[in-house]
């Protein structure tokens, strides 16, 4: 298989304002997406742009739509990669074969989400050969990060902040942590989500606890369980 067949292509368009996201987090992509805008201006006064951003916290707290956001705001194509799918058995060829997504990356010009990226540094054998291999692979990544353009915005994510190599992490200009969702915030979710859906189909029971993404599929099962209902009635 081509390497570039394990890229997908995501054309989904996300607003901003459709994740929910603390102030914190907010303002610091307020300020990326206006760096882009003003990207002329800045390099007159030789300012780098934050184009490399980790996304870090629990799962399915906005990650992904966040990178889908960046890239919709900058009108540019979202280039996913998987990073558990992608790494080989023989590590020579996965630092050759991301090389080949970076490049496709900056020809582009596009926003490349590096997702499940603490995959890396689960990959650390027991034997020291082993450990080797890993540690070539970092540094021909921190290599490929070190030669990115502001031509190209690199976002990466992870569940697991914890096991990556501290040098990838220097990497990054913008670090941003996601954290579970309170009650209120849920809420908040909860409406926004039943507002596209008659009241006679978001009356239940609602659940507390979980991640954005566990609740959206959850309330759809069920609103798609009350229209069945009422059509077989």
């Amino acid at each position: 298989m081509n390497v570039i067949d394990l890229i997908v292509f995501d054309r989904e368009k996300v607003n901003l304002d459709e994740i929910f996201l603390n102030d914190k987090n907010k303002n610091d992509l307020v300020q990326l997406l206006k760096e882009f805008s003003y990207i002329d201006e800045l390099k007159k006064y030789n300012l780098p742009l934050n184009n490399k951003i980790l996304l870090h916290g629990h799962s399915g707290c906005g990650k992904t739509m966040t990178a889908k956001a960046i890239a919709t705001q900058l009108n540019r194509p979202l280039l996913i990669l998987d990073l558990n799918s992608f790494v080989s058995s023989r590590i020579g060829e996965t630092a050759k074969n991301i090389s080949l997504i970076f490049e496709k990356a900056e020809r582009e010009k596009a926003v490349l989400f590096l997702d499940e990226f603490d995959h890396l540094g689960k990959m650390r054998g027991n034997d020291d050969q082993d450990v080797g291999e890993m540690r070539r692979l970092v540094n021909a990544l921190i290599q490929l990060i070190d030669k990115l353009s502001d031509r190209t915005l690199l976002v990466a994510a992870t569940n697991h902040i914890k096991i990556i190599d501290t040098a990838l992490l220097r990497r990054f200009q913008l670090k941003i942590g996601y954290e579970m969702p309170d009650k209120k915030t849920l809420d908040q979710y909860y409406k926004a989500l039943f507002a596209n859906f008659p009241m006679e189909f978001t009356n239940f029971e609602l659940l507390y606890n979980i991640s954005f993404a566990e609740a959206k599929d959850y309330c759809y099962t069920q609103i798609k369980a009350k229209i069945i209902n009422q059509l077989e009635q």
